[in-house]
């Protein structure tokens, strides 16, 4: 079985995600650069991979994954030597998901749709409630600090801390001081510099 970590990417999409998780884990992959410009990950021979024609993917031992979340997931558990998720029997096993999931249900659609005015509609009738409920709760998560699991560094941080990297660099995330700490604190890690060099680097190259 193939052990090899083959990582759909483009620097300018959400597969930046994955390629912090990526380093955290510390593992070899091979980056397999899709550019937007040449409808690259609307072929056929990727499509067969992802129908969304979307990034991130990877596949590894013959398995595809995709979505962010599920793939910062099955890294974390893939791979437990790099102590990125609690075991199935820790109890804060549960802590660890309901935050992850909170990132890529809740925070990621409330400020897309508060930085684009994107909905009217009645809180109700919103997965995520209302931007207010979802910023409240955040606080709640990073709360127990430095990160979502206190000492303890995981997928949920990959996560969650992109997004509030991201929303706050965009303005669509309400700065205020808890969650420039924490974005601070998770854009500080070594492997979080190295994927960002990473990138950077491979951006120039698409320019």
């Amino acid at each position: 079985m193939n052990d090899e970590i083959v990582f759909y990417h483009n620097p300018m999409s959400r597969a930046a995600i994955v390629r912090r998780m990526l380093e955290e884990v510390g593992v070899p992959y091979r980056v397999e650069l899709l550019r937007f410009d040449r409808g690259d990950h609307k072929q056929p021979s990727y499509l067969r991979i992802n129908p969304m024609g979307k990034v991130p993917t990877i596949v590894h031992r013959g398995i595809v994954v995709t979505e962010a979340a599920a793939i910062c997931t099955y890294l974390a558990d893939a791979f437990p030597e790099a102590r990125l998720a609690p075991a199935i029997d820790d109890p804060r096993r549960g802590i660890y998901l309901r935050w992850l999931f909170f990132g890529a249900g809740c925070v990621e659609p409330a400020i897309s749709d508060h930085a684009l005015s994107r909905t009217s509609a009645p809180a109700s009738a919103i997965g995520y409630g209302s931007y207010d409920d979802v910023v409240r709760a955040l606080h709640l998560a990073i709360e127990p600090g430095p990160f979502v699991l206190g000492e303890q560094f995981s997928a949920a941080d990959v996560y969650l801390g992109s997004q509030v990297v991201w929303g706050l660099m965009t303005k669509s995330l309400t700065p205020t001081p808890e969650l420039a700490a924490y974005a601070q604190r998770c854009s500080e890690r070594p492997a979080a510099q190295r994927a960002r060099a990473l990138d950077e680097a491979l951006g120039a190259q698409l320019r």
